[in-house]
């Protein structure tokens, strides 16, 4: 089952408007990235998991998937806390990006060259905002094998 179709949630749960696993936390932003190439176009955006509701996107720029994906969860924390926001999750797909934020380095192998530099700004302002922020925030994996595609994915994959 996917949880990108437009399929209401089961009776008892009142706490989204998604069909979101039961284990799932419906008080959360679900984050992913999206790359035609690698690199190649990159975006990223996040989703309320209770409303279905976009909270933010940003891009397309040249970049990689994982990069996107440490932005994306970046981009949430700062957000949350910006709003005062203390009383939700972030799930990710990506293991990867979530070993980055926890080591506050986003540890991409991606060329620096003119074409990238504006995004290697994107991941220094992401990294200190990192390194000058708590994280009180959890972020959890989201198990795609068991829970399907994360409610943020762009739908592109073949």
């Amino acid at each position: 089952m996917s949880y990108n179709e437009l399929t209401p949630p089961p009776d008892y749960r009142n706490d989204t408007v998604l069909p979101l696993p039961p284990e799932v936390k419906a008080s959360a932003w679900a984050v992913d990235a999206a790359c035609s190439g690698n690199p190649g176009r990159m975006e990223y955006q996040g989703i309320d998991l209770a409303t279905g509701a976009q909270v933010f996107h940003f891009g397309p720029m040249h970049g990689t998937n994982n990069i996107g994906e440490f932005l994306a969860i970046v981009h949430a924390l700062a957000l949350m806390e910006q709003r005062g926001i203390r009383d939700k999750v972030i799930y990710s797909d990506s293991y990867n990006a979530i070993l980055w934020v926890n080591k506050k380095k986003c540890k991409t192998t991606l060329e620096r060259t003119p074409q990238t530099e504006p995004l290697y700004q994107i991941i220094a302002r992401a990294e200190n905002w990192l390194h000058t922020h708590p994280i009180q925030t959890p972020i959890i994996k989201w198990e795609t094998k068991q829970w399907g595609e994360i409610p943020a994915d762009f739908g592109r994959k073949k």
